[in-house]
């Protein structure tokens, strides 16, 4: 198994044979290869001479026009069809560029003569004639993470604007790194060839424009020019700061642990959050009042109070009886309020509700229109409603970029009226980036903790439950979602996790909500139907646990007592 900075060295020759700037790294373990188009994630199991050959092939694909969006929506759910379309048109893709292949990748030519196009490829794949299975360095294609990442590079510069005086840290050059043991490129590099003027073209100073790829920290450029001394370019890190066009505040920024289910294990200050300010759109948001939805959420109430001195009640107060016959004794008129009864006083109960603005919201719904639509509409109508009945409420937004960089925006603030200017910045998030689940249900925890004010808090993620983004997939991101879920009901914040729209599995959601409260529905209509059980069951979860926790908290603390004084 090759090295993580043997792997990072093949996005050279990533680079050239796809015509864009790629990055490689390993994949999770028990993964094949597979790209975003951005990113080559290499199968940990493949040896140094299997490792070069699956980059190859990857950014082949990537280069010959294999994985473009036309091709690929054909391929969307269909994993028999993407291994036969792979067998297919792997070849093709390595044929179209045979004259720029190093020597350990041509052996991966077949003898026949491939298809001409992707498209005869997608036919071949779709007919039923016999296709052998592809080898094992050609990886997998994985669509629904190509169409994210696209819609993510799109999307990048509307949320996270640059402009000129932005931070810049310097970081070491991967040449300087590499310390002169380049990429295993067998093709001839210089000013007269094909991969020589490639290379330029990737390295020119017009590139100091690129945002980057998607994912990553933030976006690179070489600056060449502003050191003679130095003989190379030195690499900057251009971090994005919010454009004064925009109104956005400077950013602050917020670390929290990320669970590590491969290790059974945290890793401490992973995960960096940046806090943002909404950017308002010119019209609010449609957002009607729903009576059912009001009925529904108007039974939600804290806990009752017990109230003495009452006309009517449960029980006796032993106080006021007692207070009632020395009166009557001494001939005065007694006071009837002689009952303790249970009141409530007040509805003492916090919500913020957590909106995932992430690619995949960009999917389209069943119902009609997009996921993001019908999410934007259960979380104004959520928050219009909790406030017309008193409660506090918060809208937070979120999404990520790599985990040093998972951006929450600010919607509306607890002490915040609701109206015109929250539905106008509700109407304003646009989707795009993707999805690091756990980072942003640890913030807003902490954010309920900090700025709540009530005895229950409520943190509702309104969600598609789709937990991805470079390193953080499948069995991780799942588990790391489960986690802060579980995290948050341990410390009292009842958690209910809502994907309105979205044709995510119920066992995928499961999966990443865990013992969570947690629905799945077509259309907010049926929204005021699950409220009425949902809601109050995550708040009795959370005391539950809460209880359970600090109960086996003060056994441990007795038995480490007894321990010690034994």
């Amino acid at each position: 198994m090759s090295s993580e900075v043997e792997v990072r060295r093949l996005g050279l020759l990533a680079s050239a044979l796809a015509g864009r700037r790629l990055s490689v790294t390993h994949a999770e373990p028990g993964t094949a290869t597979w790209t975003d188009g951005l990113t080559v994630y290499v199968d940990r199991q493949l040896n140094a001479q299997q490792t070069k050959q699956a980059v190859v092939v990857q950014a082949a694909l990537i280069g010959a026009g294999s994985l473009e969006p036309t091709i690929t929506a054909s391929l969307r759910r269909r994993g028999d069809l993407c291994a036969r379309y792979l067998a297919v048109e792997g070849q093709r893709a390595l044929a179209s560029l045979e004259a720029l292949l190093p020597a350990h990748a041509l052996s991966l030519l077949g003898p026949s003569r491939p298809p001409a196009t992707a498209a005869e490829s997608l036919d071949i794949a779709m007919s039923g004639v016999p296709i052998a299975a592809p080898p094992v360095v050609f990886g997998q294609i994985r669509p629904r993470a190509l169409r994210i990442a696209a819609v993510a590079t799109r999307n990048q510069s509307a949320h996270l604007p640059l402009r000129a005086g932005s931070t810049l840290q310097e970081m070491v050059d991967a040449a300087e790194a590499d310390d002169g043991e380049g990429a295993d490129l067998s093709s001839p590099v210089g000013g007269g060839g094909a991969i020589g003027r490639l290379l330029q073209r990737l390295t020119s100073a017009g590139r100091a424009r690129d945002t980057g790829t998607a994912g990553a920290p933030a976006a690179t450029h070489v600056a060449r020019g502003a050191a003679k001394s130095s003989h190379r370019g030195r690499a900057v890190l251009a971090t994005a700061q919010p454009g004064d066009r925009a109104g956005l505040a400077r950013a602050a920024v917020l670390t929290y642990p990320e669970w590590d289910c491969h290790r059974s294990a945290y890793r401490g200050d992973w995960c960096t959050v940046r806090l943002r300010e909404a950017i308002p759109a010119p019209h609010p948001l449609p957002a009607s009042p729903s009576r059912a939805l009001h009925r529904a959420l108007g039974r939600v109430m804290p806990d009752l109070t017990r109230m003495r001195r009452q006309l009517q009640g449960d029980e006796l107060d032993i106080d006021a009886t007692v207070s009632e016959r020395a009166d009557l004794a001494a001939g005065v008129t007694p006071n009837e309020a002689v009952y303790v009864d249970s009141v409530r006083r007040r509805r003492d109960l916090a919500v913020l509700i957590l909106l995932d603005v992430s690619a995949s919201a960009a999917e389209p719904s069943a119902t009609g229109g997009s996921v993001h639509e019908h999410q934007l509409a259960a979380a104004a109508s959520l928050a219009m409603t909790l406030h017309d009945l008193g409660d506090r409420v918060a809208v937070d937004a979120f999404r990520s970029m790599g985990r040093d960089n998972v951006e929450v925006v600010a919607v509306k603030r607890f002490d915040e009226p609701a109206g015109n200017a929250v539905l106008r910045r509700i109407a304003g998030l646009v989707p795009g980036a993707y999805t690091r689940l756990g980072a942003a249900i640890r913030h807003g925890c902490a954010t309920l903790e900090a700025e709540a004010g009530t005895a229950r808090r409520l943190l509702i993620v309104v969600s598609d439950g789709f937990a991805y983004d470079h390193g953080y997939e499948g069995r991780y991101g799942e588990a790391d979602a489960r986690r802060a879920l579980a995290e948050a009901r341990r410390n009292g914040v009842g958690c209910l996790c809502l994907s309105i729209g979205a044709v995510t599995e119920a066992a995928a959601l499961t999966r990443v909500f865990g013992t969570a409260a947690h629905a799945s529905i077509a259309h907010l209509d049926e929204l005021p139907a699950i409220a009425a059980t949902l809601f109050p069951a995550a708040l009795r979860s959370a005391d539950h646990r809460r209880r359970t926790w600090q109960h086996s908290s003060r056994s441990r603390q007795r038995q480490e007592l007894d321990r010690r004084t034994a």
